[in-house]
């Protein structure tokens, strides 16, 4: 049993409980839902961890074994890249075998299908290696994932608040929503999105609920309609959003936007009850799909409380702090100090309004980052609080002494002064998307890790794909005939 399991015991069934639920949902309207850690010191850096961090499991319990099947569900502009940097340099330091997509993502936005897996063959009697990650972007597909992955494998991804979403995907996906593209500012689509908006127009999954679409959950049939939106735009009580250290116990969720996973009682083990046995209001149906999610994610992140979120993946995967240390990647200019404003809580009125509107409008996302929210820190109450903020301390201070040791400037900075082709984001949307500059006079040891750490998703993909699939060598051709019959 894994740990996060033993966590968590009121929300797991067994593996194949999220397996039957995958296959699930026809609900008489036809919708069908998805069918050795760098421990080294950096030499000059003058910071060396105390003791090697490891995640405390109690007494007379063997040590962990590190957690190496991997299934990530990279959601949109929710911090998912900084995430991708670190299983690209895990895997590829541990020698991992990843399913990567032909090109960059796995046909989204449909659904994910197995067989747009590079060289997966189903029917190949176990001669093929089997995968370690699966981490690309995707509409997720729990039958199709199982089709790649085993059951056992630890399954996570992240959420962002869709107030601060909606911010980014309209920057970033201006040109590609028809929704946002017609609006002339997010002020203005969030004033009146239905002016804009026409559900299943191309590229307009990204203006509504896009977390939602990502986790590939189907819709309410009353959202599908084009009839108007049944949900009024006004302010659902958004929660507090706590600064590190602060008591959870503070939050002000309203209840009525909160929706539990209702549980039933089976052959002894907590099942989610059947989507037929609820009645088809749209509360019912979101706290159905959460409860959902609940039995087939181990781990979901919150953007917000990125560190303490990568701390509780380290403990959950039973790596290092090392292993989850890293910088953030495809971040927007800007984009820092808005995240730093809503998780502190520095909005002004008029930032306030905007974000009321833009969680109603996004309601869906809106109930999935409540959800995980809580769960977030509820698992930070059963980790430890101060635990907690030792071990965020640490990673901090780790993070900070890398960027002292590998970057110019120690941040992120304008792409235009990245000349280096193999450390320069790809640009897309109206801002700039930042990179990194290497210092030079690296040892060899650490100019590896360092560009292992400033190297955009992109170029890592393409990188791990040549590392698996290396071309064939091209023989002399005297040498060719030899071989010849």
């Amino acid at each position: 049993m894994s740990p996060t399991r033993t966590m968590r015991p009121w929300l797991w069934g067994p593996r194949s409980l999220g397996v039957a639920l995958g296959v699930f949902m026809t609900i008489g309207f036809g919708l069908q839902l998805w069918g050795g850690p760098f421990q080294r010191r950096l030499p000059g850096v003058g910071l060396q961890l105390q003791q090697p961090w490891a995640p405390s499991r109690g007494p007379n319990v063997p040590s962990c074994t590190p957690r190496q099947r991997l299934v990530f569900l990279k959601t949109h502009k929710s911090g998912s890249s900084s995430v991708l940097n670190l299983l690209h340099r895990y895997g590829d330091r541990h020698g991992l075998r990843f399913a990567l997509p032909t090109r960059y993502q796995f046909g989204y936005p449909r659904l994910f299908q197995a067989s747009r897996v590079k060289n997966y063959q189903p029917q190949d009697g176990g001669a093929q290696p089997p995968f370690h990650v699966l981490c690309h972007h995707m509409r997720f597909n729990l039958k199709e994932v199982l089709q790649v992955m085993p059951s056992d494998s630890f399954f996570f991804s992240i959420v962002r608040d869709p107030a601060a979403l909606a911010h980014s995907a309209f920057s970033y996906y201006k040109s590609t929503s028809s929704a946002f593209r017609k609006a002339p500012s997010l002020a203005a689509f969030l004033a009146n999105p239905r002016a804009f908006y026409r559900p299943g127009a191309r590229g307009d999954h990204y203006a509504r609920n896009l977390l939602w679409f990502d986790f590939g959950l189907p819709f309410p049939p009353d959202m599908r309609s084009k009839r108007g939106n049944p949900y009024p735009l006004k302010d659902p009580n958004p929660p507090h959003v706590l600064p590190s250290g602060a008591d959870p116990q503070a939050q002000t969720l309203d209840p009525n936007g909160l929706f539990h996973p209702a549980p039933t009682v089976a052959s002894g083990r907590h099942q989610t009850s059947s989507p037929t046995s609820l009645v088809l209001g749209s509360s019912s149906f979101i706290q159905w799909g959460l409860a959902w999610l609940d039995s087939v994610f181990d781990l979901v992140m919150v953007a917000e409380y990125f560190d303490e979120s990568l701390v509780l993946l380290a403990d959950a995967l039973c790596w290092g702090l090392d292993d989850v240390v890293g910088f953030m990647h495809n971040a927007q200019a800007g984009g820092e100090q808005g995240l730093s404003a809503t998780r502190e809580g520095r909005l002004t009125d008029e930032q306030q309004q905007l974000a009321a509107r833009a969680r109603a409008w996004n309601n869906l996302d809106w109930a999935l980052y409540v959800h995980f929210n809580r769960s977030l820190w509820t698992r930070i109450e059963q980790y430890g609080q101060r635990r907690l903020e030792s071990a965020v301390a640490e990673l901090r201070a780790r993070r900070e002494a890398l960027a002292k040791l590998c970057l110019v400037g120690g941040e992120a900075l304008d792409p235009k002064y990245i000349t280096d082709k193999r450390f320069r984001p790809f640009q897309f949307g109206s801002a700039k998307v930042l990179g990194y500059i290497l210092r030079s006079g690296l040892s060899p040891q650490d100019q590896e890790e360092c560009e292992r750490l400033v190297t955009p998703e992109l170029q890592y993909k393409d990188k791990l794909d040549a590392k698996q699939f290396p071309p064939p060598v091209s023989l002399p051709l005297k040498a060719s005939r030899l071989l010849s019959p």
